[in-house]
């Protein structure tokens, strides 16, 4: 199968000039976080994870979300490069969305500084903005990577690029 790889233009990124194993950026970006008809997060002290063909995941600090929007929840799950994660239910006002958050407590080597941080679903979420702009979803229900104009695909995660 050939991918057609979207040439960016002026500001922008092409998900495949990500690397892999992934590379961690700092992001002083403002992100917000809507659910539940609130605010359950605002920061401009992010961190990128950056893999060749998907959209960044934004890891965003946990003492930054609101009081009680995250509670711990059942399972696990392992990736090659940052180890063992673990998820957590958002709650706001009410509403819950199951296992729509997850984190690296005890991150691997190269991945430290993930420690402390927690990635969300965006297409779980209410909203989600990267300074002032509403965030697509990355396709599919496993990766949780966060589209916007200045990201360009195509994007792993939709039906038939499991395989990439």
């Amino acid at each position: 199968m050939s991918i057609r790889r979207a040439v960016p233009g002026p500001g922008q990124e092409s998900v495949w000039d990500y690397p892999r194993p992934p590379r961690l950026e700092a992001s002083t970006e403002e992100i917000v976080v809507r659910f539940g008809g609130e605010e359950i997060l605002r920061t401009s002290s992010a961190l990128r994870v950056l893999e060749t063909s998907h959209p960044p995941v934004y890891y965003l600090p946990a003492a930054d979300f609101a009081p009680g929007a995250l509670e711990a929840a059942e399972g696990s799950s392992f990736c090659e490069f940052k180890g063992t994660a673990a998820y957590f239910d958002v709650v706001g006002r009410g509403r819950r969305a199951a296992r729509a958050a997850w984190a690296y407590p005890s991150p691997s080597a190269g991945y430290e500084e993930l420690a402390g941080r927690v990635a969300v679903y965006p297409g779980a979420m209410d909203l989600c903005t990267v300074n002032g702009e509403q965030v697509t979803a990355q396709a599919g229900d496993f990766y949780g990577g966060w589209v916007t104009a200045r990201i360009v695909g195509p994007f792993k995660g939709g039906p038939g690029t499991r395989g990439w």
